[in-house]
């Protein structure tokens, strides 16, 4: 088996959106598709390059985990978070998905919408894109809304703007593999959402909102509509809230699987200080996060964060 090719990866410490600093080590990436999380089989790592560090795993099902550390032998394992992979099953319809969603989750949904459709005239405006010339429309409105959130500010999480990302951007959209959609409020844009296909799987890959209108919540608003559309759309069958967990998403999941993102070192000196120092930083935000639960302070908390 070829060896696949390591990159630097900073392995931030970080608490919420903050990140306090990172150790770069050269990884080999290797994350799980949906379907195998969901059908197996699991990953057989190909073998390491020279020079390269280890390997990063992400959304391995929790009952692989053992077996993945006996495949690697030697090697020094550590699970840096454990998540639920969501995901929505699109085969149900729209009306059994949204009887899935919590009562909490449907009635704020409707009462901010309502808001929404208050303060845009009478009418919801969505607008959604699919060709190659929607997306470069969609693409130069999105990027203006990416540019504000905290997510680009702070975790360089926005919607890209590099040429190789507009390229395939362009190329999914003409094979009809791509699906966005845009949230204006009161003739503002205020939030976007970007989904690619692959076999079905339709996956959230980049959204974002405008923090002008943090308190109508257009993402929740946004997303329901993306998932009426979906619903309408024959030969979909899964959405993907991809990696780690967030109260987004599992306010519109429908089912989720236990998951790691695990590193997997070579016992070097280097590398066997890093787990220790990436161990001892997440020790402590745990230990921070249950004393400002005890204490009732996670608004304050998360105000600090962004």
């Amino acid at each position: 088996m070829t060896p696949l090719a390591a990159e630097a990866v900073p392995l931030r410490f970080q608490i919420g959106a903050r990140t306090l600093g990172s150790i770069a080590r050269r990884l080999v990436r290797f994350p799980l598709s949906l379907d195998t999380v969901l059908d197996g089989p699991l990953p057989i790592l190909p073998p390491l390059a020279r020079g390269a560090d280890g390997y990063a795993v992400t959304s391995l099902p929790e009952h692989g985990l053992a077996s993945l550390r006996r495949a690697a032998g030697g090697m020094i394992g550590y699970v840096r978070q454990r998540y639920p992979r969501h995901y929505a099953d699109l085969t149900i319809g729209f009306a059994a998905y949204q009887a899935a969603l919590s009562g909490n989750t449907r009635s704020g949904l409707k009462r901010k919408t309502k808001r929404v459709i208050a303060l845009s005239g009478g009418a919801l405006d969505v607008r959604r894109f699919r060709t190659a010339d929607e997306l470069g429309a969609f693409h130069a409105v999105a990027r203006g809304i990416s540019q504000r959130t905290y997510q680009e500010r702070l975790l360089g999480g926005g919607l890209p703007d590099d040429p190789a990302f507009v390229r395939t951007m362009t190329a999914l959209a003409a094979a009809g593999q791509v699906r966005a959609w845009l949230l204006y409020i009161a003739g503002e844009p205020a939030a976007y959402l970007y989904c690619p296909i692959e076999g079905g799987t339709v996956r959230y890959d980049h959204v974002g909102h405008d923090p002008a209108f943090n308190d109508l919540s257009p993402g929740g608003v946004l997303m329901l509509e993306a998932m009426r559309d979906l619903y309408a759309e024959p030969g979909l069958t899964r959405f993907d809230f991809t990696e780690g967990d967030g109260q987004h998403k599992r306010s519109f999941a429908t089912a989720g699987v236990a998951c790691v993102d695990v590193l997997l070192l070579r016992p070097t000196l280097a590398n066997r200080a890093t787990i220790a120092a990436l161990e001892a930083f997440d020790r402590g935000a745990l230990w921070a996060k249950h004393g400002v639960t005890r204490l009732g302070l996670e608004r304050v908390a998360r105000r600090l964060r962004r």
